[in-house]
């Protein structure tokens, strides 16, 4: 991460009173949200499912878990039958 965003991203959380975002969770909800806008060839659709992502991540126990099975929804979404 630049360290611009690793600043922004921990002073966010912080200021939310939530556990900061790891690197992991990071590149991969940078991932989801890459998948999300090509996939459906809108790019608008990246900041509204990386917002669902969060909702269920907050509502998970594991929050890289419920990230992948985002990701997985999106990909089951956007993949050509």
């Amino acid at each position: 991460m630049t360290e611009a965003r690793t600043e922004f991203v921990e002073a966010l959380a912080e200021a939310l009173g939530t556990t900061p975002l790891s690197i992991a969770e990071v590149d991969a909800l940078l991932d989801l949200a890459g998948a999300a806008a090509h996939g459906t060839g809108d790019r608008t659709s990246a900041p509204l499912a990386t917002f669902l992502a969060g909702i269920a991540a907050a509502a998970a126990a594991d929050r890289p878990g419920a990230i992948a099975d985002v990701m997985a929804r999106v990909a089951a979404l956007t993949t050509p039958s």
